[in-house]
């Protein structure tokens, strides 16, 4: 009942910024965490950066410094600013949102992924 779309992923050169975006839309009471991960071809999907309701922040080390995570709970919008990107960065990045849902349920929902290619 819950749906994510992502958007912003794309090619960009070292050294480059990409800012992606997330929208939650459907049966929302609250939003507690919301959260990009990333997967790269042959690995498992980790955790990138994290972010509670109240605005409190969590990165990956590798990320520190170059990434932001914030989000805009009127519009149940996340976004993950990428500066300074490398080719290692290169993943399909996914967002996740947990909360309530207007049924009273509990929700975890995932985006579809987004690519992002740092090459030159």
């Amino acid at each position: 009942q819950v749906q994510l779309v992502e958007s912003g992923g794309g090619l960009v050169q070292p050294g480059g910024s990409l800012r992606l975006s997330c929208a939650a839309s459907g049966r929302i009471f609250s939003i507690y965490d919301m959260a990009w991960y990333r997967q790269a071809p042959g690995k498992q999907r980790e955790l990138v950066a994290s972010i509670t309701s109240s605005g409190s922040t969590n990165y990956v080390d590798s990320v520190k410094g170059r990434f932001t995570i914030s989000r805009d709970n009127a519009k149940n919008t996340v976004y993950l600013q990428m500066n300074s990107l490398k080719p290692e960065d290169t993943a399909v990045y996914y967002c996740n949102a947990e909360g309530a849902s207007s049924f009273g349920r509990s929700f975890s929902s995932w985006g579809q992924g987004t690519q992002v290619t740092v090459s030159s």
